[in-house]
């Protein structure tokens, strides 16, 4: 479980910034359920997803998405991994391949988290921020996710992983800028 705690250059939990804002969400909660609740809506709720406000900015590590105050759904999984980790709650990640137009290929990743809560193991949430047609809630054991897997090609991997993808760092540090970023996001068939 001590991989899923850990901080490392993209989780980066035990930056003073992370730390504080970490204790803050879980102040007066009085179990691990809660204190996973409040990260988990501060991050859907408060952190602007970037396609959705229009933002340029591609933001990667977790200190840098909460200074911006935005990422895409992969950062924005980064963040709440740091605040998790940093209120001693194991954190990992998970991915599902989706198409980008909800009409078959073109696919895409699209990246959320899984919470080990003692009562019921392994949860996954996805606070990716909600929308018209997108309602991810943290309702324990019941999963309610942005999405789930509809057209033919799509993929829900049950995979729980204690870092991002290779992949995923390599495309949002290679493309920096919202636009490019979103005609090169990264797709795989398997993980």
């Amino acid at each position: 479980m001590k991989k899923y705690l850990k901080p490392t250059e993209i989780i980066d939990w035990n930056k003073p910034e992370i730390a504080s804002k970490a204790k803050d969400l879980a102040a007066a909660k009085t179990s691990r359920v809660d204190v996973a609740k409040s990260c988990f809506q501060w991050v859907r709720d408060h952190i602007k997803h970037i396609d959705d406000y229009d933002i340029p900015t591609v933001s990667v590590t977790a200190s840098e998405v909460l200074k911006s105050g935005s990422g895409i759904c992969y950062a924005k999984s980064h963040l709440l991994a740091a605040l998790l980790r940093a209120n001693s709650i194991p954190t990992g990640f998970c991915y599902q391949r989706l198409s980008r137009d909800d009409n078959g290929a073109p696919y895409c990743l699209h990246g959320l988290n899984a919470v080990y809560l003692p009562e019921i193991e392994w949860y996954r949430v996805d606070a990716r921020g909600n929308k018209k047609g997108v309602d991810a809630q943290f309702i324990p054991p019941v999963e309610q996710l942005a999405f789930s897997i509809r057209l033919e090609g799509e993929i829900d991997f049950p995979t729980i992983l204690p870092d991002p993808l290779p992949i995923i760092i390599e495309t949002l540090r290679k493309y920096p800028v919202k636009d490019e970023l979103w005609d090169n996001l990264p797709d795989l068939e398997a993980i």
